[in-house]
């Protein structure tokens, strides 16, 4: 008996959009992890065949595969990255880990998507599909709370981490932070169903619960500075009613739920207390962004090498930093983790790349920002002029892929504000090369050849 599939659903295989690919990556991060397991995610190796199919099928249609801008903004990191690598004095399968992970998430996995991603509903439908993960680490996450079986966080179980475990904390409030910047993109958007831009505004004020119980402050900062930055591109009016229905939620979620709890209120304060009297972990903090920068006075142009931080950390220390963060519950035991990064992505590329790597790394992401503000403010302008020539008739159509701009200059905006607080590390990482590849189909597609399906 044969086992091949009937052909009709052959053909629908076949017909579905490239970027589904894309969309199995961040579908995959849904799935549990055990605790204490090591190697990579599925959804890091599913990235990897991505790529791989990305190359087949450029081989197959025989076109360019990048403008010669999109080639120079995303290629810019390479050359340090490799620059790095070889003057590193640690040991070479180090260097070779971390200039693969590097390329990984700043090079390859958005070079992919930048090209599977073929149209504006390709970008809609990668938006959806973040929404989706991040409405389902946000249940898992607020189960957790609400039964305490959460990661520990003061003595109790109650920290919200999703399926990520106690071993990656960020990894849910990464996650929901991004739904929700997808969330709030898709509800300024003018274009579309007005039943479509509803549920995305009811999916954004649904991941505001779990995103507090994360208990995650450079999200909560990193998050709010999107929104609002999304807020003011779509237009001062829109700006005006999301603020009233993030205040309208804020009561909600405190005098309703009673979110308003003391460990989440001395949480928000801690926020403002940084530099009076910080706790524990801001202190630690601190003092690995001092030794960050003390490696780079060692080594400022190349830095101390790629995976270079863990090791050359106490030499550069102060007394002042601990032995190390605590974790536990959510199904692992107690474990206390090393220290190994800055927690700021900027001083840990300064500290292992020198200032050639942070100047090459930050200027591609800098160049991204400012083509995408670019061509949102040219769809700005042109939906301003074609509601002017519809005066008169009944609606007028919205300005094409506002929505579509608002998402990649708000995943980006967010990517580098949470870097300020952040770097990479652990299952989420490869949604954070995503959203860098969705960044990267806004800002430069049109110069790559974009469909113009709406």
């Amino acid at each position: 008996m044969s086992l091949a599939l009937p052909r009709s659903a052959t053909a629908r295989v076949r017909h579905l959009p490239p970027a589904t690919a894309v969309a199995a990556v961040i579908a995959l991060l849904a799935l549990p992890l055990d605790a204490g397991e090591g190697g990579a995610h599925p959804a890091d190796v599913l990235s990897a065949l991505v790529v791989l199919y990305c190359a087949v099928r450029l081989l197959r249609e025989r076109r360019r595969p990048l403008s010669r801008t999109a080639a120079v903004v995303l290629g810019l990191p390479v050359p340090a990255l490799a620059l790095a690598a070889v003057c590193a004095t640690g040991a070479p399968e180090d260097q070779l880990a971390g200039l693969g992970r590097c390329l990984q998430v700043f090079v390859l996995v958005p070079a992919a998507v930048l090209l599977l991603v073929r149209g504006r509903g390709d970008v809609r439908l990668l938006a959806w599909t973040v929404v989706g993960l991040a409405l389902w680490q946000g249940s898992v996450g607020t189960h957790q709370y609400v039964t305490g079986t959460g990661a520990s966080y003061q003595g109790e179980q109650v920290r919200a981490v999703g399926t990520f475990g106690a071993q990656d904390v960020m990894g849910m409030a990464t996650v929901v932070s991004l739904g929700l910047v997808c969330a709030t993109g898709l509800a300024l958007g003018r274009s579309g169903p007005v039943r479509h831009r509803v549920l995305a505004a009811g999916c954004a004020v649904a991941l505001l619960l779990p995103l507090a119980l994360s208990f995650s402050r450079g999200a909560w900062i990193a998050t709010a500075v999107t929104c609002a930055a999304q807020a003011l591109l779509a237009g001062a009016r829109r700006a005006v009613a999301l603020g009233a229905a993030v205040a309208a939620a804020g009561v909600v979620l405190v005098g309703g739920f009673g979110v308003g709890t003391a460990m989440l209120q001395e949480r928000v304060g801690s926020i403002t207390r940084v530099a009076d009297a910080p706790d524990q972990s801001v202190t630690d903090r601190y003092t690995m962004w001092a030794a960050a920068v003390d490696m780079w006075r060692e080594r400022p142009l190349t830095g101390v090498g790629l995976k270079g931080f863990p090791e050359h950390r106490d030499t550069h220390a102060s007394l002042a930093l601990s032995s190390g963060s605590e974790t536990g519950g959510a199904g692992a035991g107690y474990v206390r983790q090393p220290l190994l990064s800055p927690h700021n992505m900027y001083l840990l590329v300064l500290a292992e790349q020198g200032l050639i790597g942070l100047v090459a790394l930050a200027g591609s992401w800098l160049a991204l920002l400012v083509l995408g503000l670019r061509r949102l403010r040219a769809v700005r302008r042109a939906g301003r002029a074609g509601r002017t020539r519809a005066a008169g008739r009944a609606g007028g159509a919205g300005p094409a892929g506002l929505d579509c701009g608002l998402i990649g200059c708000g995943l980006l905006v967010w990517q580098l504000t949470d870097f300020v607080y952040a770097d990479i590390g652990g299952p989420s990482t490869v949604l954070t090369a995503v959203c860098l590849g969705l960044a990267a189909h806004w800002a430069l597609a049109a110069r790559a050849g974009e469909g113009s399906g709406r």
